[in-house]
């Protein structure tokens, strides 16, 4: 579940900066006046770039995930299916239908060895399913319903396009700030250097600033699992849902090396101070508010 959203936040990232070099280079800066900064232009240009950057990342979501993941989409015309590609397919379906979705999730499979499954895209209709094969060998039929319905329950929730809201917001925040900072440290050289350190500190600041803001991204995220928890007892059975969770907690070992910028659906969510960094609730609290009908 973990590549939906760091995928989405990688993305998000990059198109920031790109927004941020070309803007800079280009001299876009009329929140800049002989006075200082005009902070309402400073805010509206922040709206515009933030929230372009996160629309920008959520459009291109469904797209990226194929082309990193090498994900193999299951073609349901295709005679050939095995009967594993037919089930994860079906039951996909199955599910969405459940959860009221008109147009059909596509469903792939990709290579790896870790149990991981993830959902992305850019609305309900124009939605993705992926599985690993790591998943669909170490889990019985059980824990593999269970985790389809919860990554279709956060389809159904629409989570994808909650988390562009929020990361257009943060985007705002990140741009503004970023914009501030760089202009006050161009004050502090000579004049024919503050071009160059206002374009590097914007830069800087977009970076260190889009880190922090995504602690907040992350206690959303970890906010919508136990949502998407409760949808997937719903459409694929409260015993299934909390068998698939602690299906997981026995493949905590099994990550995938190669991709280290993200994690998966699989990792338990950290304590402390790293947890703030954690996408995901604690496995054992997963369950435990499963269990408790919460």
């Amino acid at each position: 579940m973990f590549r939906r959203i760091g995928l989405f936040l990688l993305v998000n990232m990059l198109v920031i900066i790109t927004i941020s070099i070309v803007t800079s280079m280009l001299g876009v800066r009329n929140y800049i006046t002989a006075e200082g900064i005009d902070f309402t232009a400073l805010l509206v240009f922040s709206g515009v770039v933030g929230f372009s950057g996160a629309f920008i990342s959520l459009a291109m979501s469904r797209m990226m995930a194929k082309w990193m993941m090498k994900i193999k989409i299951i073609d349901q015309k295709n005679p050939h299916l095995t009967a594993e590609e037919r089930f994860v397919l079906e039951e996909v379906h199955r599910l969405s239908r459940k959860a009221g979705i008109t147009v059909m999730p596509e469903v792939g499979i990709y290579d790896s060895a870790e149990v991981n499954a993830f959902a992305t895209g850019p609305s309900k209709n124009r939605s993705l399913v992926a599985v690993s094969s790591g998943l669909l060998q170490r889990m019985d039929k059980e824990a593999v319903i269970g985790v389809l319905a919860h990554e279709v329950a956060h389809i159904e929730n629409g989570d994808m396009v909650t988390m562009t809201l929020v990361q257009g917001v943060i985007n705002t925040f990140v741009v503004f700030l970023s914009r501030i900072m760089a202009y006050v440290a161009s004050r502090f050289v000579k004049e024919e250097l503050a071009p160059i350190v206002h374009f590097a500190a914007v830069i800087i600041f977009d970076i260190l600033f889009s880190i922090l803001g995504s602690i907040a991204v992350m206690a959303y995220s970890r906010y919508r699992e136990f949502h998407a928890d409760a949808g997937g007892a719903y459409l694929g059975g409260k015993q299934n849902m909390i068998h698939a969770l602690k299906s997981l907690k026995n493949t905590v070992e099994l990550v995938d090396t190669e991709q280290k910028s993200l994690a998966a659906l699989k990792i338990n969510g950290k304590r402390g101070l790293a947890g703030l960094f954690s996408s995901h609730p604690d496995l054992d609290e997963r369950i435990r508010r499963l269990e408790a009908g919460r």
